[in-house]
């Protein structure tokens, strides 16, 4: 017989079931459900928004713009799903979807966030070819090209995260404890992998990059102004402005990237596995995914600049 002063059963018909861990009351749960649905529904808007415009104007069907595209489709998927799930997981405190779920799941949010950071690494190449060798570029990156980066990019995607999460895909209720539980886990190893390949070297490819862009940029922008100046006498002011809108958005792209990914990371830098057990996991992991938000925004900015 049930313990009246325990917590209720996930699934009261199994005797296997776990319990709920948390039970918030029912103002809180209503606020915290809204709040992660607008999250999620202000996430697919956004980038709903950009493959629309992108997908409708036949003048925005560019190299560039491809590589927007493809970052505001894996976004849009984040909103879609992994957001969904992953706050009906850290608010029921019990897996309510089955063990093909539990498999695939992270798998799933795994995925479109290393496609998210591939677009986003293309982006910052792209921008690096198109300031600094301007007169080779449109021979270089031509929309066929940019179509087979961006293939590649998703398969390798697919595949390294298959890869890491092997062990999680072939027995995804291997660390269970009872029923109602999806526990995954990374070790260390694959931690510190995962750490170098998803985070050091793409940030080190954008910080590069976007750097080099940023001083080519304002060198040709204070070329200009120089041959200007003795025309117009508010010409140095406009550069200094340009200079700091460049600066700004510039540090806005690499800041935001910087604060999404670094946290998630740290279980592997503290010599731990990775575990979504973790008490402190949610908060992570939605800082992770805070970057799909942020991304049709941010870009957006950019492409303003």
């Amino acid at each position: 017989m049930e313990d009246a002063g325990a917590p209720p059963l996930c699934f009261p018909s199994l005797n296997s079931s776990c319990r709920h861990l948390l039970r918030r009351p029912r103002s809180e749960a209503a606020l915290l459900y809204t709040l992660l649905a607008s999250v999620s529904l202000l996430t697919v808007t956004l980038n709903l928004l950009v493959i629309i415009s992108i997908s409708h104007f036949r003048q925005l069907h560019t190299p560039t713009n491809s590589l927007l595209l493809s970052l505001a489709v894996s976004d849009l998927v984040v909103g879609l799903l992994a957001m969904p799930i992953e706050g009906l997981r850290h608010m029921e405190t019990c897996w309510l979807l089955g063990r093909l779920m539990c498999a695939l799941t992270p798998y799933l949010s795994y995925c479109l966030l290393s496609a998210s950071l591939g677009n986003m690494v293309l982006i910052s190449i792209d921008r690096y070819l198109a300031i600094c060798d301007p007169l080779l570029y449109s021979s270089k990156i031509t929309l066929n090209r940019v179509k087979i980066l961006i293939s590649l990019s998703w398969a390798c995607s697919l595949l390294y995260n298959g890869l890491i999460l092997m062990g999680h895909l072939a027995w995804p209720d291997r660390y269970n404890s009872c029923h109602g539980e999806c526990l995954m886990v990374i070790s260390f190893i694959s931690g510190i992998v995962d750490f170098f390949f998803t985070f050091v070297g793409p940030c080190t490819v954008m910080v590069v990059l976007y750097v080099r862009v940023f001083v080519v940029a304002i060198s040709q922008v204070r070329l200009i102004q120089a041959h200007t100046a003795a025309a117009n006498a508010r010409s140095g002011k406009t550069a200094k402005i340009s200079e700091r809108k460049a600066a700004r958005t510039l540090g806005i792209v690499i800041a935001v990237f910087l604060m999404c990914f670094c946290p998630y990371y740290y279980p592997s830098l503290a010599g731990q596995n990775t575990s979504n057990n973790f008490s402190y996991f949610a908060v992570l992991s939605w800082i992770m995914l805070m970057n799909s938000c942020m991304n049709p925004l941010i870009y957006a900015l950019y492409f303003a600049m």
